[in-house]
């Protein structure tokens, strides 16, 4: 149960602090612009990852505890128990965001959003759904066979939290304009449940879907390429 009460939390850390960061600061045109959002949501990872590690993991994502699954890393129980805490803390996380937002003079949270996702007229360039599908599916290929990588030996884990921070902070940069960055389907859903405008809730199926299959095709490629027979 710690396990997934730690997943609960840093899922609800990184909601509330990478998505807040782009809805209070007025998004890619705002006081952070894109290096800002995408290190705030980096550096949630680096905070989690070094308090509650040695606990979970720190997945707190869906894609990664797929990923992780289907590397044979975690037991079937673990995996459902995982993505029901990350799902709730995204949710919890978005659900605090929303509050705070509600108390503030920056007005409705319909106009100012929640950090969410979207393509089409959502996205800052325009991306389509073909090129948001191939986003998110490249981006979380990078991400997770990162993780993958940089877990596989004991003797990286005092820099395992500051390279994974740093790559969801790459991908950040590069996603933000296109997609916002989902890389991640409990922080879109949260996010999209409760923004309440017309776009995000029927966009947010393809930050589910494609994170999952981007996690999917690391786990493969990572057991082809990279993974050594004991």
């Amino acid at each position: 149960m710690k396990k997934y009460v730690a997943e609960f939390i840093g899922t609800a850390v990184l909601t509330l602090f990478g998505c807040g960061s782009a809805a209070i600061s007025g998004g890619i045109d705002g006081t952070l612009g894109i290096l800002g959002i995408a290190m705030a949501f980096g550096l949630s990872i680096v905070a989690m990852a070094y308090v509650i590690g040695d606990v979970s993991g720190c997945h707190i994502n869906p894609a990664v505890s797929l990923g992780v699954f289907l590397n044979k890393g975690m037991s079937a129980k673990d995996f459902a128990g995982y993505l029901v805490a990350q799902f709730l803390g995204g949710a919890a996380g978005a659900g605090i965001l929303y509050g705070i937002i509600s108390c503030t003079g920056l007005g409705p949270v319909s106009e100012v959003g929640l950090g969410q996702n979207g393509f089409a007229e959502a996205s800052y360039v325009g991306l389509g759904i073909t090129g948001a599908i191939v986003v998110e599916i490249v981006l979380t290929f990078v991400f997770v066979f990162t993780i993958l990588g940089v877990t596989a030996k004991a003797e990286n884990g005092r820099v395992a939290g500051l390279v994974i921070g740093l790559t969801l902070t790459f991908v950040h940069i590069l996603g933000i304009p296109l997609t916002g960055t989902s890389v991640n389907p409990a922080r879109s859903l949260g996010p999209a449940l409760l923004v309440g405008n017309g776009t995000a809730l029927p966009q947010v199926w393809v930050f589910i879907v494609a994170p999952l299959v981007g996690a999917a095709v690391a786990a493969v490629v990572y057991q082809l390429v990279c993974k050594t027979e004991e």
